[in-house]
């Protein structure tokens, strides 16, 4: 298994990634007017971060390929941000769970 640093990475518009830096994240990805399949495969295949996190956006504007490896990826995780506008939510956290833990989150009384 490959080593990773640890760092994290910010893939969006640029209000995405101003919040993101002013929380202190240093590697911020505006993709304004940009298609950014070729960043996050890059990102992808780089070991210098653990987390990638991606706005919906982004998402929704990659080829069904890509955004299927991204989504099994778990060295770097991709982590989806609906938009803000958006009243639904891109991924569940029962299925994030389950993708990223392996956990099948039962919801409801037992």
């Amino acid at each position: 298994m490959k080593e990773i640093s640890g760092k994290i990475a910010v893939v969006g518009d640029r209000e995405l990634c101003v919040a993101y830096r002013l929380l202190g994240v240093e590697d911020t990805f505006v993709t304004d007017n940009q298609n950014p399949s070729q960043l996050l495969s890059t990102l992808q295949s780089n070991d210098e971060y653990s987390l990638v996190i991606v706005s919906s956006s982004v998402r929704n504007g990659l080829p069904t390929s890509i955004r299927e490896k991204l989504e099994a990826s778990l060295a770097p995780l991709f982590v989806f941000m609906p938009d803000p506008e958006s009243r639904t939510q891109e991924e569940p956290l029962a299925e994030l769970a389950k993708r990223v833990l392996g956990i099948d989150m039962k919801m409801g009384a037992s």
